[in-house]
Formats: structure tokens, C-alpha cells, sequence
């Protein structure tokens, strides 16, 4: 029978010591092998057999061991048989003071030891090779030398010496190769004759994974040599997975010695992700460190901190990935949490530039020149899309006209366009207080389709006349050209308004149109819900200790209030477009509150009473065939169209009135657009959850960086259980909860901040109690 392709190669890997083990005389000692070979799994530095070995060699040896082993090893350990020993079926008759046994010592590690004495009626101490003293229990015994009596346990260090210098792993080979051409199994003591030798074959056999399986019996455990394609299969994974050991020890190697650099020299993260493999492991980390990791990544990741000496968490991961320079101290994980789109393809950016070269404008002969009237753009100051801007006038009969005027970026691109796709796959620009990313390409967003000053703009024009009671009187929607006059933050037209210029009659205007607006709303049943908000700007965000700006807006102020008011207003009349003229649009409403709003009239006007407002609010309702009441606002209808270069539901409706403006069907169908607009709304619910957090973040550095002791006016907004209260830091803009010794809903407190952890999401907050003249000495 010839030898099978398998069986050839591993002819070729038999060393002398290895044949020796099919002999009946002892093993010939090799040369000296280093402590590191008794970890098994290593591959032999033996060199090859010179002659292949005959089958009849281990025929023979075998028939012979097989008929007089157990014998001579019963004798030499004196029991009435050995089978309990040979075959590794362990039990209280078995052991005895001074046999030396291998027993496990937990899931990763097996010990020599010496038999000490029993323990109780099952168990027995034993002298382990550290020189420990134990109780075993039968069940961990793996094997019992034969052969040995009256072991000394001071000699057990000798006895690993010599055991390795006789591991070679090729002795398996060798003998898979014999024994699989006879479809042969073997047991320990078949293989080799001495107890050292026995042992020796008892560890490579037990801790074999490739060529041989255990195969148990009631009577004895066999050693069954396994298929040549199995043990191909398992050879390849075996080196699969040292080459992988090796690969993650080469990573750990340049993690340590990135994480010893200084900060200002380590490698960039740009350097991280050129090669492939160092790339898959950064990316499993990063990966695990937001916990939004697959199996393999979550095996991968670790396996790496463990090799570095970390404890498997997400935030352990985190520590790594900054202190080897690939993230800044202050990273956003949600961006990678929730796959955020931070870049354009090159086929979105390509489909960008091609606009920008030009694009006719299939509204010019129906745009109407509203250039000669004076334009308020009204933003915050560091705004980089601005999409809205406002216009007044007095009628001769006094009544007053305004115009909101809105950026025309669908003069540019076509509805179900790659730029439109990606829009709606976007649904929003993401504002964050360290980063904007744009919902369109940002040297379009940023630049032709936003409105400039002192430049012709296109835009669409809503121009609204009202009635002295502030309801509308006369709605036109059309196609515009404006040139923007001022661009004002919000500060400097609250300036403005207070100064009150007769040059800046017009600003006057809208604020008494803002005026009336809001009075006709309240009488219509609105809601006041306006609060104080912190807006927080982050320069240097890359940098460990970045400058943090800090702004508390109140919503009641003059300014923002008149472009609120605007906002509402124009969404009214584009809600009454829609409808008197039968068109789909994405109109939202709001149900009246169950809850009166003059529930809450005892509640001190501001912050106190809007936050009492906003918890009783229901949920908002969507149609898209004819508007719905919008409770909240007080308005019969409203429909978002301030925003068509920020938020894809404004786009939308731009869509659909454009089209009929021109005289052309509209683009979207009811179904359509509600499709599009849920599509649109889970992108805008992850990007309101990243500002959201974000903004918190930050808000939280900004106090861990404050005084010590700093005191903190806070306004109590509720009450939620007992004395634990709600409150809105005043000069943060920002609500807490704490509990609270005196007061009641609207009254100011005294705080101070205990802890403040961004990254964990820790704040603690503590009442300050002022002290009285009572209590002064």
C-alpha cells in the first residue's frame, strides 16, 4: 500500500527522536531544547528523516507493547492493574502517596504534582511543580506517570528539564503517518515505554489539535489518528492562526511604541489605514470603541487589548485609540456610531462642480426684480448657509407688506438627481458645536445657492399683506431677484431695534408686523414655548484643551422673535397656497393640548411657564394633501419652506411649488412625498441626537473648566419627585436636575457643579445655600 500524499510530506519531517519513540529501547537525548519548546504548538527545528520508515517497524512494536505493557507497568507502580492509570479513568483506588500526576489546574493550565495524602474521602492533597500545596479532586486528574513511586516533589523541575528536551512535535507526525495507512489507534502507553517518555507522549498527544482525536471508551481512552483532509484542514488553520499571533504581535509592537511617542509626534491617522492589516485591526478598535462592532471585530479588538494589558471595553478602547495619536482627545464617537455621512462621493462632488460651471435657469423669464428693496438677512453670527431673508414696506393705506424671501436652490438641481438622492439620504445639514456638514456639497450650499450680500440672488419670494389685527389679508408665492442689503446677527439687529434709526424704517416695519403676527396667534390659541438655549462654538476642536464659546440665547429676544414670526408666517401662507390650489405638499399640524394654556397662567412669564407649555405638547401630525390646524402655532395651516438648503422636507415643497408656478404638474404625488419625507425624518432624528449630545458634551467640558466652588443662578422649572427639581442654569442655558431645599416652581436658586465628566456623561450638581445675617458672627 502506498504511501498517500499527506503521509509523504510528513516522512520527510520525522527526526531520530521521533523514530526512537516506536522503539522498545529509550529515546536517544537530543540536543538541548529551550524552555519556550514545551509551549506546544510550535514547529519542530528538527531536521528530516533520511530513509522513510518501514510500516512492519511499527506493526511490530505495537503487537509487542500491546501484550506485555500493562504488565510491566503495573509492576513497576504496584496496583492490581493499571487500567484505571493507562487509560486515564481516575478514581480513589487509583491514587496513592508519591505518584507523580498531571492534574488541571483551571481552564488554561495543567501541573506536575506529587501525592501527598488524602483529603477527606474523595479528594487529595498534592505538592504541585510551584511548590504548592492543594486539595484535587479525582475528577482533575489528566494522567498518572506510570512507572514512578515515591516521587519527590523537589525533583519534579528536574523532571520537566528532561521532559523537554524530548518534546518534538514531529513525533506526531511520524506516528499519524504509521498508524492512519493502518487505520491504527494507540494508547499513551503503547507509544513509549519509559515513564518520561510516556509522559513526554502523553503531553504531545493530549494537547495535540491537528493529527490525532481522543476517543473514550468505558475501558480505556484510545488515541484515534485523524483523515488526511481533516488533518490538512487543521494544518492550514494552524497556520492561519500563527500567522495571525504574528500579525497581532507586530500591531501591539507599534501600538506600544506610537502610544510612548509625545503627542506632537505621533504618526497621523492617515498612516493608520495604508496598510490592509493594520487598517482592519484600527478599524475593529474604533469599531468596538463605540460599540458598533461585528463578531470578528469584537474577537479582533480583544485580542489587542488584552495583548496590551487592557481591560475589554469600549472605553479602553477609546484610551488606545487616543494615546496613539488616530483619535483626538475630544472625538465625537457618535459620527462613527451611527455612520454619519461627513464626505461626498467623487460622483456627488463631480455632479457639484458640473452646476457650478453654469446651469440656465429655467425661471428667469418668470423671476420678478425685487432688487431695489431693502433686505434683512438675519443669522447667527458664525451661520454658513443663509436661505432666508426679510422685506417691509407700509401700504398707502397703512397697512403693512412684508416679504420672506427664501434661497432657490431647485434653480439648480432636479428633483431625483444624484445631488437630490443624496440630499434625501442626508434629510439635514448637521450642526455641531466643533463642525457643520452640509446637506448639500459645501461649495454649493455655501456659496451659489446661498443668499450674499450685495450680490443678485435668486430666490423665491413670499410676500404676505396683513390686517391691522395681524391675519393674513393678501399671500403671493413667485420667482424673485433680490440683493440682500444687510446681514445682521442677531445681536446686532437686537441693536438696531433698540436704537430705533430712521434710516432703518424698514426693520422698524417687521418688527410691528412681528408684533401683530404674534398677538393675531395667542388670540388664535398658540403656545408660548420660547426658552433659553446655549449655542457653543469649539475653535481647534483637534486640540486637548480647545477654546469653548459659549452663547445663552433667548428665544424671546426682539430679534429672534421677528424672525420667528416671519418663519411661521410664511409657512402659513405657503400652506394656503397649497391649498387653494389643490396641491400635495409635506404639511405639518400640531392637536390642540389637552391641557388648557391657562393652566399654567400662575407660572411667572418665560422660561418657567414655556417649559411647563412644552410638557403638555402632543405629538405633531403630517398630511400631505391638505393642511392641518397646527395647535402650537395658532394657524390654520404650515408648511417648512424657510430651509431648502438645510433641511430636504423644505426641498420638497420648493419641488412641488416651483412647478406650479411654471405651469408644470408637480413632481411628487401625496405617496411620494410621504415616502421621501420618512426617509428624510430618520436622518434628521440621528442629526437632532448628534447635536444633542454634542452640544451636552461640550456644555459639560465648559463647566469641568470653571472655578471650583463657581455659583450658578438657576431657575426651578419642576418639581419631579419630592424636592428633586428640574432647574435651568441661567448663565449656561442649560437644564440639570438636583435637589433643592426651598422654593417653588419659577423661583431662582444657588448651584454649584461637584463633577463634571463629559466623556462619561457625569454631571452633579449641589444647592448652594446663602447665608443669612442670623448667621453671621
Amino acid at each position: 500500500m502506498g504511501l498517500s500524499p499527506m503521509a509523504a510530506r510528513a516522512a520527510c519531517g520525522c527526526s531520530s527522536a521521533a523514530l526512537a519513540f516506536f522503539g522498545s529501547r529509550p529515546l536517544r537525548r537530543a540536543g538541548r531544547r529551550p524552555a519556550a519548546a514545551f509551549a506546544w504548538g510550535q514547529s519542530s527545528p528538527y531536521g528530516g528523516c533520511r530513509s522513510r520508515l518501514a510500516h512492519s517497524l511499527v506493526d511490530s512494536v505495537l503487537d509487542e507493547l500491546r501484550s506485555r505493557r500493562r504488565v510491566r507497568v503495573s509492576a513497576k507502580i504496584g496496583l492490581q492493574g493499571t487500567k484505571e492509570l493507562s487509560d486515564n479513568k481516575i478514581d480513589k483506588r487509583a491514587l496513592q502517596k508519591g505518584l507523580l500526576l498531571e492534574f488541571q489546574k483551571d481552564s488554561q493550565r495543567s501541573l506536575l504534582a506529587v501525592v501527598e495524602r488524602p483529603d477527606g474521602k474523595k479528594n487529595w492533597m498534592v505538592t504541585d511543580q510551584n511548590g504548592i500545596l492543594s486539595s484535587i479532586k479525582p475528577q482533575q486528574v489528566t494522567y498518572v506517570v506510570p512507572g514512578v513511586m515515591n516521587f519527590d516533589a523537589s525533583r519534579i523541575d528536574e523532571f520537566l528539564e528532561k521532559a523537554q528536551d524530548l518534546l518534538d512535535p514531529t513525533v506526531l507526525e511520524c506516528a499519524w503517518m504509521e498508524l492512519s495507512e493502518k487505520d491504527k489507534s494507540i494508547m499513551v502507553e503503547e507509544f513509549a515505554e519509559e515513564s518520561l517518555e510516556s509522559y513526554c507522549a502523553h503531553f504531545l498527544l493530549s494537547r495535540d489539535i491537528v493529527y490525532f482525536v481522543k476517543v473514550e471508551s468505558r475501558d480505556c481512552s484510545m488515541y484515534q489518528p485523524r483523515s488526511p483532509p481533516q488533518v490538512e484542514e487543521l494544518l492550514r488553520r494552524k497556520r492561519a492562526k500563527e500567522e495571525a499571533e504574528k500579525e497581532l504581535e507586530e500591531f501591539v509592537h507599534l501600538v506600544k511604541s506610537a502610544k510612548a511617542l509625545p503627542m506632537e509626534s505621533k504618526p497621523p491617522k492617515s498612516s493608520w489605514l495604508l496598510d490592509e492589516k493594520v487598517r482592519q485591526k484600527i478599524e475593529a478598535l474604533q469599531a468596538y470603541a463605540v460599540d458598533a462592532c461585528d463578531d470578528e471585530q469584537r474577537r479582533l479588538a480583544g485580542n489587542i487589548l488584552k495583548a496590551m494589558g487592557f481591560t475589554r471595553t469600549s472605553s479602553a478602547a477609546l484610551k488606545l485609540l487616543i494615546n496613539v495619536g488616530y483619535f483626538p482627545a475630544h472625538v465625537n464617537l457618535d459620527l462613527f456610531k451611527y455612520d454619519v455621512r461627513t464626505m461626498y462621493t467623487e460622483e456627488v462632488l463631480s455632479a457639484a462642480e458640473e452646476l457650478l460651471v453654469g446651469r440656465p435657469d429655467s425661471d428667469m423669464h418668470i423671476r420678478k426684480d425685487l432688487s431695489t428693496l431693502k433686505v434683512y438677512a438675519i443669522d447667527v453670527d458664525e451661520a454658513d448657509e443663509l436661505d432666508d431673508a426679510l422685506s417691509a414696506i407700509r401700504l398707502p393705506d397703512g397697512r403693512i407688506k412684508v416679504w420672506i424671501h427664501v434661497a432657490d436652490p431647485t434653480c439648480m438641481i432636479k428633483p431625483r438627481g444624484i445631488i437630490d438622492r443624496e440630499a434625501m439620504h442626508r434629510g439635514t445639514s448637521i450642526f455641531l458645536p466643533t463642525a457643520t456638514f452640509p446637506m448639500f456639497p459645501e461649495r454649493l450650499a455655501m456659496n451659489v445657492m446661498s443668499l450674499q450680500q450685495g450680490k443678485q440672488c435668486k430666490s423665491v419670494s413670499v410676500s404676505v399683506t396683513l390686517h391691522p389685527d395681524g391675519s393674513i389679508a393678501e399671500y403671493t408665492l413667485e420667482n424673485s431677484v433680490i440683493k440682500p442689503t444687510y446681514m445682521l446677527t442677531y445681536e446686532s439687529a437686537t441693536e438696531l431695534l433698540y436704537m430705533s434709526l430712521e434710516e432703518e424704517e424698514e426693520l422698524r416695519i417687521l418688527q410691528e408686523a412681528s408684533s401683530i403676527c404674534a398677538q393675531w396667534r395667542r388670540s388664535q390659541g398658540s403656545i408660548d414655548t420660547a426658552m433659553i438655549e446655549p449655542r457653543i462654538k469649539v475653535s481647534n476642536p483637534d486640540d486637548p484643551e480647545p477654546n469653548i464659546n459659549l452663547y445663552v440665547e433667548d428665544q424671546a429676544n426682539p430679534a429672534m422673535q421677528l424672525v420667528s414670526e416671519m418663519m411661521v408666517l410664511c409657512g402659513e401662507a405657503v400652506a394656503a397656497f397649497g391649498a387653494d390650489n389643490n396641491l400635495p405638499l409635506p404639511y405639518r399640524g400640531h392637536p390642540q393640548c389637552n391641557t388648557a394654556v391657562s393652566a399654567f397662567s400662575h407660572l411667572p412669564d418665560g422660561p418657567a411657564r414655556s417649559f411647563a407649555n412644552i410638557s403638555v405638547l402632543r405629538a405633531a401630525e403630517m398630511d400631505f394633501q391638505k393642511p392641518v390646524p397646527h395647535g402650537i402655532l395658532g394657524i390654520p395651516g404650515y408648511v417648512q419652506f424657510t430651509s431648502p438648503i438645510r433641511r430636504y422636507v423644505d426641498l420638497l415643497a420648493h419641488y412641488q411649488v416651483k412647478a406650479f408656478l411654471r405651469g408644470d404638474s408637480p413632481p411628487y404625488s401625496a405617496g411620494d412625498l410621504e415616502g421621501m419625507t420618512f426617509i428624510a425624518s430618520m436622518h434628521v432624528k440621528v442629526a437632532r441626537r448628534l447635536h444633542s449630545n454634542s452640544l451636552r458634551y461640550w456644555l459639560l467640558e465648559y463647566l469641568r473648566r470653571q472655578p471650583k466652588g463657581r455659583k450658578y443662578k438657576a431657575l426651578i422649572l419642576k418639581f419631579v419627585k419630592d424636592r428633586m427639581a428640574v432647574l435651568l442654569l441661567v448663565e449656561v442655558g442649560m437644564q440639570v436636575t438636583t435637589i433643592v431645599s426651598r422654593g417653588k416652581v419659577g423661583d431662582e436658586v444657588s448651584v454649584a457643579v461637584d463633577t463634571a465628566h463629559p466623556r462619561d456623561d457625569i454631571l452633579s450638581i449641589r444647592e448652594v445655600i446663602e447665608d443669612t445675617d442670623d448667621n453671621e458672627e
